[in-house]
């Protein structure tokens, strides 16, 4: 596993240089970032470049053994280019542009930002294309699915459905436009969700396809700088860094046409009290690592407490710092970059707290960083290491959108349900991949397919699984929407309903109401949020509702298709529904599990060179006793326990 940090040598005297990077090289930090919002110091005034102040930051570095990781800074063009093309800002949803002081304000489709940014990162690329201490490029920085409403992108927005339906009588069948008198006659009448609507009240066709479009969009804009940077700087590998933000791009998409997945990984530094939320990161460590089924790097890791977009969180409790890092190892990730070096002292960032305090004496995070550096080095031999599992999650892009558009009842969100049957797998030491729907499912014993709320190619692969012996996972609002975000005419699950052998006669939305699920052995588990009234065809029930108008209707099943199984949760539960639906399709399937391991204990198995190695993380802010393969084990708050097995 190798060790980095964020540097920012453009905030700091040179006169800390030097020190700062010999003390990161006797600590066993092995590369840094660089660069990303320095472009006011890259190109100062137009067309005039000053590469000398990063070539001496470079090579310091270098000379001591740390490579370097550079970026592209267009997150942040310099003012003198808004001076000069005031209109190169975004537009924002009530027409007015964004106004300039923070980052990220540039509309990514106009040409004097796209002039100016293809000019500075042509210059960057082949001023360091042979510099062997540059192993690798970000490209700007945390890359959203904007909403600019100019009309340079309205323009684009047309002309990306012009290319996909080709005339207007396909878009307005697709939209059912006569709804509301909506039809289109021509193609300037097509408007952006941009004003004072909610997004619920607009067409959720044209919703979905705009989402879709903001994602493209963006990915273009990537893409394109990919291409500029291997065209001048050939050999290196191109990535950039991704969150978990309002709007996300597609990252199956995005990663696509890269080389490796990077993810800004900051986990919360005080665990929620309620035992039912899902907090643990262990959820978005295998999405990632599942968007190219492969090892992948955190370019930001969680250094202190967190305060800019929000009031100062608090600071990492002892064992954080190691611990989440060790847990970001064992999920996939090969390297982890930690942000930042030093807590800023100047800008709106300078409550987001780095390894070293503002008083640039090292702490407590600062030791336990040094002890993580240590350990790091001994795990040279898992470092690539796949991770095989025998579950997957299916992940789409597209419902996590369409249920951001129209949201479903009171406090359900589409992730909700992939984040509780992760966690249902992980607690019994298993493996999980969270995968793209798009995938093949060779090679899983068990696929968790939640929410199949817009139609995809998907559904045949599931039900070619179940038949060839697989198990597979469905959940409520499955077969609802078709491609274009319209409601199917059928009775749900839709062309899950064969498969799963139900249907659901009614449903209730019940939002923050809860009612009572009974399992056939008579354990009661709360749930809530919705309810799909079940009537079994050829299903076994497992599960009925046991309160509410629909008491003693079916609530969870399993049938039988092909030689293998369907199961089918019509509610939204909490954990315990989950554990134990996972505890029984993983018994069923013959896949071994530890059903006893300790709220908060996650393992997880990498296969290293000289054999697989097992991973044990106390995600409590508690000690935990487990005993496995017969050992009795006492874990301390966020300790990771690294077992070699044979």
């Amino acid at each position: 596993m190798r060790i980095g940090v964020d540097y920012y040598p453009e905030h700091w005297d040179k006169s800390l240089w030097a020190a700062d990077a010999d003390l990161m090289a006797q600590t066993g930090v092995e590369l840094v970032r660089l660069a990303e919002f320095a472009w006011c110091r890259l190109e100062p005034r137009e067309g005039v470049f000053d590469f000398a102040w990063l070539d001496e930051a470079v090579a310091l570095f270098a000379s001591r053994g740390i490579d370097v990781v550079l970026c592209t800074p267009t997150s942040c063009p310099p003012l003198w280019l808004y001076e000069k093309h005031p209109d190169a800002v975004m537009v924002e949803k009530d027409g007015q542009r964004t106004r300039t002081g923070i980052r990220g304000h540039r509309c990514v489709n106009h040409p004097a930002v796209r002039m100016y940014c293809e000019r500075m990162i042509e210059a960057m690329a082949r001023h360091y294309a042979d510099n062997k201490a540059v192993i690798a490029w970000q490209i700007d920085n945390e890359l959203e699915a904007y909403f600019c409403f100019c009309e340079r992108c309205n323009g684009r927005f047309r002309e990306w459905l012009q290319a996909k339906y080709g005339s207007l009588e396909a878009v307005n069948r697709a939209y059912g436009n006569v709804v509301w008198s909506g039809e289109y006659s021509s193609w300037e009448q097509i408007q952006p969700p941009c004003g004072s609507y909610p997004h619920a009240w607009l067409n959720p066709a044209l919703m979905l396809d705009y989402y879709r479009f903001a994602s493209d969009n963006v990915i273009a804009f990537c893409n394109w700088q990919a291409e500029l940077i291997r065209r001048h700087c050939p050999g290196r590998p191109v990535t950039t860094n991704v969150w978990f933000c309002e709007h996300m791009p597609d990252f199956y998409k995005e990663f696509r046409d890269l080389d490796f997945i990077s993810y800004d990984n900051y986990p919360a530094t005080k665990l929620p009290e309620d035992p039912e939320v899902c907090c643990s990161h262990a959820f978005h460590l295998d999405l990632m690592r599942g968007v190219k089924r492969a090892p992948f790097w955190i370019m930001e890791q969680l250094s202190g407490g967190m305060g800019c977009w929000a009031p100062m969180a608090r600071m990492p409790e002892p064992g954080m710092i190691g611990g989440y890092a060790l847990q970001a190892f064992a999920h996939g990730a090969d390297t982890v970059v930690f942000f930042r070096w030093r807590t800023a002292n100047i800008g709106a960032e300078m409550h987001w707290h780095g390894l070293i305090d503002h008083s640039n004496v090292p702490g407590r995070r600062f030791r336990e960083f040094a002890e993580l550096c240590r350990r790091a080095k001994e795990l040279q031999g898992v470092q690539g290491a796949p991770i095989k599992a025998d579950v997957a999650i299916l992940c789409s892009f597209e419902n996590e959108y369409a249920f951001r558009i129209q949201p479903q009842t009171n406090g359900y969100y589409y992730l909700e349900q992939l984040q509780r049957l992760h966690a249902a797998f992980t607690a019994l030491g298993m493996n999980v991949d969270v995968i793209g729907q798009h995938e093949a499912l060779d090679g899983y014993r068990i696929v968790c397919a939640p929410e199949m709320y817009v139609a995809s190619d998907a559904s045949q692969r599931l039900h070619d699984f179940a038949a060839g012996g697989g198990t597979v996972i469905l959940t409520a609002r499955s077969g609802v929407k078709d491609e274009h975000n319209n409601a199917v005419m059928a009775q749900l699950p839709g062309v899950y309903r064969d498969m799963a052998g139900v249907y659901a006669g009614e449903y209730a939305p019940i939002g923050y109401d809860r009612v009572q699920v009974r399992f056939e052995d008579g354990t009661a588990v709360e749930a809530g949020q919705w309810c799909d009234v079940l009537t079994a065809e050829t299903a076994q029930v497992l599960a009925r509702y046991d309160s509410e108008y629909f008491k003693g209707a079916a609530a969870i099943t399993r049938n039988a298709w092909g030689e293998g199984k369907v199961y089918y949760i019509g509610t939204v539960g909490r954990q315990e529904l989950y554990r134990r639906v996972a505890c029984i399709a993983a018994k069923e399937a013959g896949l071994p599990i530890i059903p006893d391991l300790p709220a908060g204990v996650e393992i997880t198995v990498r296969r290293g060179r000289e054999g697989d190695v097992r991973f044990v993380f106390n995600h409590a802010a508690s000690a935990q006793r487990l005993t496995l393969d017969g050992q009795a084990l006492t874990l301390a708050p966020y300790e990771m326990l690294i077992q070699h097995l044979h």
